[in-house]
Order: structure tokens, then sequence, then C-alpha cells
């Protein structure tokens, strides 16, 4: 089971968002949509159940994934099939990777732009 790190939105005032998309010399791209996927596979271990959770079809879900496959060039979920000892997805070291190097990311950049946030606040609320 995943465990949640705090993100961007953890860091700033309740009434401001930081959200972030990472545009890879690769051509991938990943964004709070594709990693809340990634992290809800991690949590479920199931993509279809991951796509219920998000309130995304299983359809959208999938190609979600496949898109962070094809662009990163490396799998991030591995899948069992279904039956009757059930299917499965889990992370693979690339997925896990995904989402700690994007939190990260998103923290440190949380950080870095609160004060121009702040500051931002102010000059809009002065009148």
């Amino acid at each position: 089971m995943a465990k949640r790190t705090p993100g961007a939105a953890d860091l700033s005032p309740v009434s401001d968002r930081l959200s972030i998309r990472l545009d890879l010399v690769s051509g991938a791209r990943i964004g709070p949509g594709k990693v809340a996927v990634l992290e809800e596979i991690a949590r479920s271990g199931s993509i279809s159940a991951a796509g219920r959770a998000l309130r995304m079809s299983y359809r959208r879900t999938w190609e979600l994934v496949e898109d962070l496959n094809r662009s990163l060039g490396t799998a991030v979920v591995e899948t069992a099939a279904g039956g009757s000892g059930g299917g499965g997805a889990v992370l693979t070291r690339a997925g896990k990777a995904v989402i700690e190097r994007y939190r990260a990311i998103e923290i440190d950049t949380a950080l870095a732009a609160r004060k121009h946030l702040l500051a931002l606040n102010r000059a809009c609320s002065d009148k």
C-alpha cells in the first residue's frame, strides 16, 4: 500500500494551489492526474479499482498508464490477468520513481513559490 506524502496543495494556503505538469524530453507528460492514477493503483492493486476511485472509466485509466509506458519507454505498471484467482496490478520500480520524483518536485516547487503566492495575495488584496 502506498503511503501518501504531502503534496504542493498541503504546503500552500487553503485557497491557493500549485499544479505541476512535467514535460520530459522523452515526450512524457506527467501531471497530477497520471500521478493520482499510479498512486491509486499502488493503493488498490487494480487498474479498474483505481479508475472507480478516481471516477474515470477503465479505458481512460488504462490509456493514462499506457501513455506513460510508451512515452517513458518502460512499464510503470505490471498486470496479472483476471479470472478465478483474480488479477491485479502493481507498480514497477519506474512507476514508483515517477510518483516519488513528481511529489518531490511538487514539494520543492511549492516551497519556492510560497513567498511569491503570499506576495501576490497581498498585492491583490490591497485596495
